[in-house]
């Protein structure tokens, strides 16, 4: 079964210098029959303003998944790490037993937009630890390339959850297929664009929840790119 969720029917705050879309419920945005997906808790598409950004604050017992779309998002946490997000890299923050981190957009002219991803993990008070890895556009055009996994396999990052995470490109012709396994639940996130996902036509921040589905078609995309979640149920 295929259920759709319709950009527009997404929680939303505008907090001047943030604005933001909450796929799932999120702050001040509840919607009991939007909690989350399986164990995915959190997609929220951010806009943050030149010069702006998160202070720093704490996280525990959570993957944190962050994919920058424009623009490049400034990170330094409490392990040490210091280190810009551009377009292409998926950083992976497992937050474990704490840790406090902020996120910045230093440009001066320039909003940095991007996706971050909660993901609840298989076991709570691991020790924290930080990834990061890039993911050349070539490598995702017309197929599914895993970025995230719990084994790390492909060169994906390593998320501490039951979970997977592909990323795609798809113009015209190109097309892709994954299989499923329907015990589980899928969930599709359309970034940006248009893409037919098993039928049904999806725009830029809709999403496509999937239950037990033995696979999964994604064709006639237009400039559309893509996340796949493959998730515990």
């Amino acid at each position: 079964m295929l259920t759709l969720r319709k950009s527009a029917d997404r929680g939303h705050a505008d907090h001047g210098w943030l604005k933001s879309h909450h796929s799932f419920s999120f702050a001040g945005y509840y919607d009991p029959a939007h909690m989350g997906w399986g164990n995915l808790r959190v997609i929220n598409e951010d806009r943050v303003a030149p010069g702006k950004g998160f202070g720093t604050h704490g996280h525990r017992d959570m993957e944190i998944i962050s994919y920058v779309l424009e623009g490049n998002l400034a990170h330094k946490d409490t392990l040490g790490n210091v280190k810009g997000i551009p377009p292409g890299d998926v950083q992976r923050m497992s937050a474990g037993t704490g840790v406090m981190h902020s996120e910045f957009n230093h440009a001066p002219d320039q909003t940095t937009h991007f996706l971050q991803i909660w993901i609840e993990p298989a076991k709570n008070g691991i020790a924290p630890s930080y990834e990061q890895k890039h993911f050349d556009a070539a490598d995702k055009r017309g197929r599914l390339r895993l970025v995230a996994s719990p084994d790390g396999a492909d060169g994906s990052v390593t998320v501490h959850a039951d979970a997977a995470l592909y990323a795609g490109l798809f113009d015209g012709a190109e097309a892709a297929t994954l299989a499923l396994d329907p015990a589980r639940k899928g969930y599709v996130h359309l970034v940006r664009g248009e893409l037919t996902v098993n039928g049904q036509r999806l725009s830029g921040g809709d999403a496509a929840l999937l239950t037990g589905e033995s696979e999964l078609r994604l064709a006639d995309g237009k400039d559309a790119e893509v996340l796949v979640f493959d998730l515990a149920a």
